[in-house]
């Protein structure tokens, strides 16, 4: 390819070209003679500016640029889900291949396997009248996920050839239609779709139905909708990258889409190495059959970085028109947002509050409000959920990334150090943490647990918070002056925090836990409460009924009632009604 477009100057991976008029606004380019992915960020009728995704040692001024005329795109098709891709979609299996452990500069390597071979089944035929979205073939991607091969949103017309059934590679044409135009197209197994540009839906769909996770104060106390947004802000060692594990794992999204954005290597490798251990509760798979991996580590090009979270949003938005509900875990927003500082210094532009840029919260809007359930072009209904981890230096939550993030995302699963330090999981803090999606899933709540459930959640919500006001008192004067009605209250919320919000992620009954078990764990707790309530008011000492070892047994029924055997609880309560009726008598 012959360009007369070069270099003028090089400042990390910002690189700049003087006196051109060749390239558009977020086209993508090829730098050097290493060919290495760039994007268009900057033109004026100087300079124009490209931000370089990959390292740009050895590059000088002369060397040549190559314009593509397309913008920033990923190929989207099967091969993608059991895959690991760095932050613009290049396959790291395929690279470690070619050039060992070390990505070489320039690698030049499909996205997807141009030569594996798919079991095809077209879903079209001669005559037909296709559009946007609509499903033309298929093929079994994975064990437990089925391919679903989509028109482009953009096209629409009449097909007038198929192949038959069979074995396809996905840049073989299966469909071929032509548009109101006459032009004819060719349909192959794969397409390619600009990472920055959302892709289009019929409809977009109330946040009503729940993303259940199994972990109980974030299905109970802090709920998430299907296609919602949620924030786990916290600092080091508080946990932020072990729920998102933990989410991965078992929340009910079909497709897990993993972002490590800037993540250590070593934490990223554990992903990769859990992942292909840990078989899917619901299908018996290997979990990574319905995973995939973007892994953009510290040590990687810090531009790479700032695209890597599009390009995982672009792949769950393609699973989503399918059909698919998925859940994409960004880990950590706020590395990425040390990549737009990086970048923006770069460029040389006015910065913000700690030097963040001052288009910082239009990024993180755009990046949040690409999640939503919706009706797609075809029809189905799919959803993308955004769990964005945040991690603020030194645990301030008043800095800029997290203030912002607070403004898109209706979800706050805030994390506590001390509850971290404490060994309590997940150490989320029921005191700062909240859901804005309350008024929009109680319904589901209702129609499926019943009217119990609500009560029970908020009269637990209010113990803790009668809790946090009396330990003020606590700690002031001490708690043998309290009123024994008061002191049930700190012991009820103590069976609270260790039998119902603390959670073993490593116990086979406590790493998932069924939302009908959630309710019966409150149930529970709450019965007792209620009947020392009563006792108390009879002039019995709060000491008495603590000596019945009743909230013990609360504290322990998670680990002693196995999820499928709900009876249990009537057996607990039975026995608690049987202690209190005796210490009565007694």
């Amino acid at each position: 390819m012959e360009t007369n477009d070069v270099i003028f100057g090089i400042n990390g991976p910002v690189v700049t070209v003087r006196d051109t008029r060749s390239f558009s606004m977020m086209e993508m380019v090829y730098v050097g003679e290493a060919r290495l992915v760039g994007e268009i960020i900057g033109i004026n009728d100087k300079f124009t500016t490209v931000q370089v995704y990959e390292e740009t040692t050895g590059l000088k001024p002369g060397d040549p640029i190559y314009g593509t005329g397309a913008p920033m795109n990923v190929l989207l098709g099967p091969g993608i889900i059991d895959n690991i891709f760095d932050g613009i979609e290049r396959p790291l299996k395929a690279i470690e291949e070619q050039s060992g452990s070390f990505i070489s500069r320039g690698a030049s390597v499909s996205s997807l396997d141009l030569n594996r071979y798919w079991n095809v089944k077209i879903k079209v035929k001669p005559g037909d009248r296709v559009k946007g979205g609509m499903v033309y073939a298929t093929c079994p991607e994975t064990a437990i996920i089925e391919h679903r091969c989509l028109v482009p949103p953009m096209l629409e017309g009449t097909v007038i050839r198929t192949e038959p059934n069979g074995k396809y590679r996905i840049k073989d044409t299966v469909v071929v239609i032509k548009d109101d135009k006459g032009i004819e197209h060719q349909l192959t197994l794969c397409q390619t779709w600009p990472i920055r540009q959302a892709r289009p839906c019929l409809e977009r769909l109330p946040a009503t139905i729940p993303l259940i996770t199994g972990q109980r104060v974030m299905d109970t106390m802090f709920p998430i909708a299907k296609g919602g947004t949620a924030a786990i802000p916290g600092g080091f060692g508080t946990g932020k990258t072990m729920n998102q594990h933990q989410l991965a794992k078992w929340c009910d999204a079909d497709i897990i889409v993993y972002v490590g954005c800037g993540e250590r290597g070593n934490e990223m490798s554990q992903v990769l190495d859990e992942f292909s251990e840990l078989i899917d509760p619901k299908s018996g798979r290997p979990m990574t059959d319905r995973t995939v991996l973007i892994a953009n580590t510290s040590n990687m090009p810090v531009a790479a970085r700032e695209a890597s979270i599009y390009t995982g949003l672009t792949l769950a938005e393609y699973y989503r028109d399918m059909g698919y509900h998925v859940a994409i875990m960004a880990d950590s927003t706020s590395r990425w947002a040390e990549a737009l500082r990086e970048i923006s210094g770069r460029l040389e532009e006015m910065p913000a509050e700690e030097g963040f840029p001052a288009y910082l919260p239009s990024r993180l809007s755009e990046f949040y409000e690409r999640a939503g359930r919706v009706t797609a072009l075809n029809g189905k209904e799919g959803s993308v959920t955004i769990i964005g981890a945040v991690s603020p230096q030194g645990s301030d939550f008043s800095e800029p990334v997290t203030q912002n993030t607070k403004r898109f995302t209706r979800c706050f699963w805030a994390l506590d150090k001390s509850l971290a330090y404490a060994r309590h999981y997940p150490a989320i803090n029921w005191m700062n943490s909240y859901s804005e999606y309350f008024t929009d899933l109680d319904p589901w709540f209702r129609e499926n647990l019943g009217e119990d459930f609500i009560k029970y959640r908020n009269k637990i919500t209010t113990l803790l918070h009668e809790e946090s006001s009396l330990m003020e008192i606590v700690k002031l004067i001490g708690s043998d002056v309290l009123p024994d009605d008061q002191k049930l209250v700190i012991e009820t919320a103590k069976a609270i925090r260790v039998g119902f919000l603390q959670q073993n992620a490593f116990h086979p009954e406590d790493t998932f836990v069924p939302l009908e078990k959630q309710k019966l764990m409150m149930k529970a707790i709450l019965h007792v409460y209620e009947r020392s309530k009563k006792v108390i008011a009879s002039a019995i000492p709060i000491s008495n009924i603590i000596s019945l070892g009743i909230f013990e047994k609360l504290a322990k029924m998670k680990y002693d009632i196995p999820n499928d055997k709900p009876e249990m609880f009537d057996e607990l309560i039975s026995e608690t009604d049987k202690a209190f009726a005796t210490l009565s008598a007694g």
